[in-house]
């Protein structure tokens, strides 16, 4: 018998060999039995032709017939689907780099669109700038001093605060006394978070209370479009903030702020430091890229997770600063290998001089570089709200 496969089919991949077809599977039923003689053509005559076929109209139900299996007819569409189906805006020129410099040179005749750095940046901004359901909280932590937590705090509120045009806070929650006051820039009043909870009670009454109330509390930082609330910084006073406190101030500054960058004490068997991780809508791990602090992080993740905050810390991001400009390269490795894969996200930030002082931060001293970085570890953030 000759062969039946089609020799051009190697030619586009398929190896697959090709089976005659069986006079058993002849127009693709099977065969009934045949005549014992191979020389039969036609039925046996011991069979009976089958009866001529009838053609019945199927019956009017008021419907047209559906072939078996077939889904239900889909809704129409509607505007919102013809919005959802817009193409993506155009990018428009270049605004920075030699790009943008062909632009200005030529008068928009030559217009190159964003290079990929660009484009990273305006996709970083998309992110921080997402509408958001409600008020969001963001918590930084690790339970060790010197680990980058409030430098964090104040950028990441300093980074949602150019980028979205306000309503952020940034807290100090340490139980007794913190330094993010201190970092920040200064106000007219020295009030702090103490002097808000004995005059909570004024804002709870929403017929009267007013945000702008609450700069006799909070420290404006300027262009930044943030503000501060300090912890205790009387050094007489005995003063502190539970649990409790935080719960109450928390749902009263809710209503003033759409985003809340919580700045943690060192204790976290402290009841306002619980409490703070049970109000986090993400978790910000921080830590520089040091033996101590990296450990102190990990335990922390450790003791979360032991605790049946597992969710918290899988989609926790990871923040790794760099405390001098040439970070030893193998404990960077291993710390995004182990962060990696305990939480959604790890980011790096570079060694900045602006910040070596420990004086207020300023966030236009930032390098670009370390604003780049900063804007995209908030990016992540804003990617989990």
């Amino acid at each position: 018998m000759p062969d039946t496969a089609d020799p051009t089919w190697p030619e586009i991949g398929l190896n697959t060999a090709v089976n005659n077809t069986s006079p058993a599977t002849e127009n693709g039923t099977a065969a009934t039995t045949r005549s014992a003689s191979p020389w039969t053509t036609g039925p046996s005559p011991s069979t009976t032709p089958p009866p001529p076929a009838t053609s019945t109209p199927p019956a009017t139900t008021g419907a047209a017939p559906s072939s078996a299996g077939s889904h239900p007819a889909a809704p129409p569409p509607t505007l919102d689907d013809l919005l959802a189906d817009r193409p993506a805006p155009p990018t428009g020129p270049a605004r920075t780099g030699w790009r943008a410099a062909v632009g200005r040179v030529s008068g928009g005749l030559i217009a190159p669109g964003p290079g990929r750095a660009e484009l990273s940046h305006r996709l970083a901004v998309q992110s921080v700038q997402r509408s958001l359901r409600g008020p969001k909280t963001v918590v930084v932590v690790n339970p060790k001093g010197g680990a980058h937590k409030t430098t964090a705090t104040l950028l990441l509120s300093a980074t949602f605060g150019v980028h979205r045009g306000g309503y952020v806070l940034a807290w100090d929650n340490n139980e007794t006394r913190g330094t993010l006051g201190w970092r920040a820039t200064p106000a007219r009043h020295t009030n702090t978070a103490v002097d808000l909870l004995r005059d909570l009670d004024r804002f709870n009454d929403v017929r009267s209370a007013r945000v702008g109330d609450l700069d006799n509390y909070v420290r404006s930082q300027g262009d930044a479009q943030f503000d501060v609330l300090a912890s205790d910084e009387d050094a007489a006073g005995a003063a502190s903030i539970d649990a409790d406190a935080f719960r109450q101030m928390h749902r009263t500054l809710s209503r003033f702020y759409r985003i809340l960058c919580i700045d943690t004490g060192n204790n976290m068997r402290a009841s306002n430091w619980k409490a703070a991780v049970d109000a986090a809508d993400q978790l910000v791990i921080v830590s520089t890229i040091r033996e101590d602090t990296s450990q102190s992080a990990a335990w922390l993740a450790d003791a979360l997770r032991a605790t049946g905050n597992e969710t918290l810390v899988e989609n926790a991001v990871t923040v790794l600063a760099a405390p001098t400009r040439t970070p030893d390269a193998a404990l960077r490795d291993r710390l995004h290998r182990h962060f990696g894969k305990l939480t959604r996200a790890v980011l790096e930030v570079p060694h900045d001089s602006a910040l070596v002082a420990g004086g207020p931060v300023a966030y236009d001293a930032l390098s670009p570089a370390s604003r780049s970085a900063w804007l995209q570890v908030t990016a992540a953030v804003a990617d989990g709200l």
